[in-house]
Parts: structure tokens; C-alpha cells; sequence
């Protein structure tokens, strides 16, 4: 054979399950090296855990007591919402945590002039949780009747790879402000972060061959101590001393007051801040950011979801029925009920960081999460262990995103295999439909920071905060272009279905067009014969 026919280009196969996954779905690493996957899932979920805190407790009267006590709530409500999701809803292994487009209606809230009148921080941050809650609890409502009724299981199967690669593309990436320009608060320990990350799970690999793919699986472990030694170091020797407090916060070990706020032992409970209140208009904000936050992890409201497809993707598992993605929905809105009764200022949404790690370890084991959900109540209720873990630097965070969101992207690429990249039609869609849900995004956030408002302005002030919380997202922009676009551009031509990957999605339609479907997605306990997939 000459050199010549064996370089001759033939296309890649086309795999419905992602090949060179060490664990999928339903198979599970020992238990010793679970229970170490499992902390480390736990550890990559703490910084959006401390983030969301971090940034609306301060708005809304509390100090380190306060936001130590929320941070405690959030890994309690987030180690029982990925239980109940890896049990009882998709049964991916999906981390539920905090979302970050619940931090502009949480902050409106908080900034609300109604709490002016209390003076004491204290009363004032109870107040405007139990707001929080309410709007949250009401809020929950629609998403959790749209998934258990069926309306998304009728709507996703309109679905196809066209239409969902933008969105999963975008969740990632549309996270591009929590990456770099985190890790640039502090470049000192953020880059140092970032290049050892990538050593030990890409390079080191490679180079140095050992039985046991130590490396590879627990980068992020082994950088992170390595990393959080040296912060510590420099800490201790008084590198930071004379630097300006905003970078003290940043680099020191010792600035995110979560230790000395924590309690030794706190059980979490439901209303701990008192019944909640109801304001309608905030209502209308929560609904707005439900909306949003469902887009992320499942397409727009009555679209699919960006987490979801890649966490099956990274488990090695076939493509989520649309069955399956509204029984899904249907608990993503329960645990946002859970939340709000348990006084969080977040609803609940997949952990984009978490799936990245799925493709960063090729471990998709949902023990693995099931694990993690457990180091997750362990340390909401033992604050003071927690509160350790839970002060490492910010910046070291950011470094983990640049990989993880990066991850996580990456499986809307995997899409692009079902469909015709030779098609004018389909570069249109994907083009426009990216480009748009990027430029749109960075619109409004420009409008806001040169004239202190949104550009759109109805007179209404909620209406005006709904639309900004919506078009801020670029996975919402983006999906709702790419979704209305597939549906309506050349529908009827014959080279259509195939261009989009139709002829790929139909088969998982229904639950019971392919048979793999009850290997991966089947309920416990023969639950699924009483509560059937169709």
C-alpha cells in the first residue's frame, strides 16, 4: 500500500456513543477511587457554591455569619438535588448546583428600595431572603408542571443536532467572564494554576506511562493542593502585605472570612430565615431567571438541555429521549421549590463546571456523583471543615473554568458529526446563530455599563429587568435563534431532514425506538412500570 493511500482522507465513523470513556454511565471505578472522584466533583462545585454568596449576600445586608450560613444552605440543597436527579430524574451523572443568571434578579431583590426601612443588616439580609424565597417558590412551579405534564417531552422532539449544538456550545463558552478575568485577580496563583492543570491532564499523560492513570483522573486534586500550599506560602511570608485589599482578597488564604463565620456543626433547615414573602413583581423576576437558568441546562424553556447532552455525551450514553429530558424538567423545577424552602438567593440548574469534569476524568460513573452529593452534606453540616475547603483563593477557581467550561463546549462540536457541514444552510444557522448569541449579550451589558440602565425600557421596571436577565444569556440567544431558524428556513426542502440530523434524532424521539434507552435512563426500584417513558 502506498504511502499516498494510506493518507487519503476518509470521513470520521459516526458514534452515538462517545468512545474512550473508562467508566459510563452504569459501570463504577472501586470504591476507593470513587469516594476520591467523588470529593473531587465536590471540590470543582464549591466555586460556584461560594461565588453566587459572595457577590448578593453583601447586597443584601449580610456579613461573614450570613454568607457562611448560605453557602452551608446551598451545598445542603445541592447534594440533595443531585440525589434526587441522579435517581429519580434524567439519571445522568449531573452535578445540581447554584446558577449564576440568578444573580441579577437576586441583587434586583436585594437593592429593592422597600428594605431601605430596616436598619439592621441583619433583619434587612432576613427580609429580602424571604422575598427571594417566595419569588423562587412561586416561580418553580413552571417548570416542574411543564416537565412532569409532558409540554417539553411534545417540544424537544422537534429537536435535532442543528438546532441544540449552538446552546451547548454557548453554555460554556457564554461563561468566558468566570474564567480568565477571575484567574487575572490574582495571576500569581491563577496562571501557575491553569499551566499545572494542563500538564498533569494533558502532557504528563502522554509522557510518562503508568498502570494506573493517576494523572489524568486527578489533575485537578493534586494542582489544586499544590497550588493552595503555594498561595499559603506566600500568605505566610507577607508577599501580599502593602497590596492594594482587593488583591489581598483575591491571593490570601486567610481574606474570604468563611472560617471564622462558620458554625462547628449547623443543620440547614427548611424556612431558617422565616416565612417567605410574596411580591409579585419579584415573582415575575424569578420566573425570568427559571427561564433562563433552564435554557442552560436544557435548551430555553421548551428546548432541550446544553448540560444534559454533554453529561450523556461524556458518560457515554445515547442521546436523552424526550421523555426522559422532561422528566428531567420536572425535577430541576422541584429542586428549585427545594431551594427557596430552604432560603438560597439560587435556583437550581446542572453544574456546567461538573460536566466538564466528566470529560476531564472520561469517568462518567453516576456513583461517582451520587458520592459527591454525599461530601456535599457532609460539609454544609460541618461548617467549620467546610468553610476550610470552601476559602480557596477565587482565582485558583477561575483556572479550573478555563479548562472545565472548555469541556463542557466542546460536546456541542460532537453534534456537528449527524449533520452536513457541506450545506449553505446549515453554516448560516450555526454561524448567525453563535455570532448573535455572543454580540447580543455583550449589547446589553455595554448599554448597561455607559448609560447605568438596560436599553430596553418599557416604563416598566421589572419588564425591563426580565428582558435584560433573558437577552444577557448567550446560550439563550443563541438557542432560540439556532431552534427558530431550523424550524423555519427551508423546512419543506427534501435535503432538510438529513442536513439538520433528523434522520439521527428520530430514533430517540421516543423512549422505545432504541433499546439503550432503558440500559441508561431507566427509573429504580421498577419505579419505571408505574411511571412509564413513552
Amino acid at each position: 500500500m502506498t504511502v499516498q493511500a494510506k493518507d487519503e482522507l476518509v470521513p470520521h465513523p459516526v458514534k452515538d456513543q462517545l468512545p474512550g470513556v473508562d467508566y459510563c454511565i452504569n459501570s463504577n471505578p472501586s470504591w476507593a477511587e470513587a469516594v476520591i472522584l467523588g470529593f473531587q466533583h465536590y471540590l470543582v462545585m464549591l466555586g460556584t457554591s461560594v461565588i453566587i454568596p459572595t457577590i448578593i449576600v453583601p447586597q443584601m445586608g449580610g456579613g461573614n455569619v450570613e454568607k457562611a450560613q448560605v453557602i452551608q444552605t446551598l451545598l445542603f440543597v445541592a447534594g440533595v438535588n443531585t440525589l434526587l436527579q441522579s435517581w429519580f430524574g434524567t439519571r445522568l451523572p449531573v452535578v445540581i448546583g447554584g446558577s449564576f443568571r440568578f444573580i441579577i434578579p437576586a441583587v434586583f431583590i436585594a437593592l429593592s428600595n422597600r428594605y431601605n426601612a430596616y436598619l439592621d443588616p441583619r433583619e434587612r439580609f432576613k427580609q429580602s431572603m424571604r422575598s427571594m424565597q417566595g419569588a423562587l417558590m412561586i416561580a418553580s412551579v413552571i417548570p416542574a408542571l411543564a416537565g412532569f405534564l409532558g409540554v417539553w417531552r411534545i417540544v424537544t422532539r422537534f429537536l435535532c443536532p442543528l438546532s441544540k449544538a449552538p446552546l451547548v456550545l454557548l453554555v460554556g463558552i457564554g461563561l468566558y467572564e468566570q474564567g480568565f478575568p477571575l484567574l487575572g485577580e490574582c495571576v500569581e496563583i491563577g496562571l501557575p494554576e491553569l499551566v499545572l492543570l494542563i500538564l498533569l491532564s494533558q502532557f504528563i499523560p502522554h509522557m510518562w506511562k503508568l498502570k494506573l492513570p493517576i494523572f489524568e483522573r486527578f489533575a485537578v486534586l493534586l494542582s489544586v493542593g499544590i497550588v493552595w500550599a503555594f498561595a499559603a506560602l506566600l500568605t505566610v511570608a507577607g508577599a501580599y502585605k502593602n497590596r492594594p485589599l482587593q488583591t489581598q482578597f483575591s491571593c490570601r488564604v486567610d481574606r474570604s472570612g468563611l472560617v471564622s463565620g462558620a458554625s462547628w456543626i449547623r443543620f440547614p433547615y427548611p424556612l431558617q430565615w422565616g416565612i417567605p414573602n410574596v411580591d409579585a413583581g419579584q415573582v415575575f423576576m424569578m420566573m425570568a431567571a427559571v427561564f433562563v437558568s433552564l435554557v442552560e441546562v436544557y435548551i430555553l424553556l421548551p428546548m432541550s438541555t446544553g448540560g444534559f447532552i454533554a453529561a450523556a455525551r461524556y458518560g457515554s450514553a445515547t442521546f436523552c429521549p424526550a421523555s426522559v429530558l422532561s422528566r428531567g424538567a420536572g425535577w430541576l423545577g422541584l429542586s428549585t421549590l427545594i431551594n427557596g424552602l430552604w432560603g438560597t438567593p439560587s435556583g437550581s440548574t446542572v453544574s456546567v463546571e461538573n460536566v466538564g469534569l466528566l470529560a476531564l476524568t472520561r469517568v462518567g460513573s453516576r456513583r461517582v456523583i451520587q458520592i459527591s452529593a454525599v461530601f456535599m452534606l457532609f460539609f454544609s453540616v460541618l461548617g467549620k471543615f467546610g468553610a476550610i475547603l470552601a476559602s480557596i483563593p477565587l482565582p485558583i477557581i477561575g483556572a479550573l473554568y478555563c479548562v472545565l467550561f472548555a469541556l463542557m463546549s466542546a460536546a456541542g462540536f460532537d453534534l456537528l458529526q449527524f449533520c452536513n457541514l457541506n450545506s449553505y444552510r446549515t453554516k448560516f444557522i450555526l454561524g448567525f446563530s453563535i455570532y448573535m448569541g455572543l454580540s447580543v449579550p455583550q449589547y446589553f451589558k455595554g448599554y448597561v455599563i455607559t448609560t447605568g440602565r438596560g436599553p430596553v425600557q418599557s416604563g416598566s421596571a421589572t419588564f425591563d429587568q426580565i428582558m435584560q436577565v433573558i437577552f444577557t444569556s448567550p446560550a439563550t440567544v443563541a438557542g432560540v435563534t439556532a431552534y427558530f431558524l431550523d424550524l423555519t428556513l427551508a423546512r419543506r426542502h427534501p435535503l432538510t431532514r438529513k442536513d439538520s440530523g433528523r434522520h439521527w434524532w428520530a430514533k430517540f424521539k421516543y423512549y422505545g425506538r432504541d433499546p439503550r434507552s432503558e440500559e441508561f435512563y431507566s427509573l429504580p426500584y421498577g419505579l419505571s412500570k408505574y411511571f412509564p417513558s413513552v
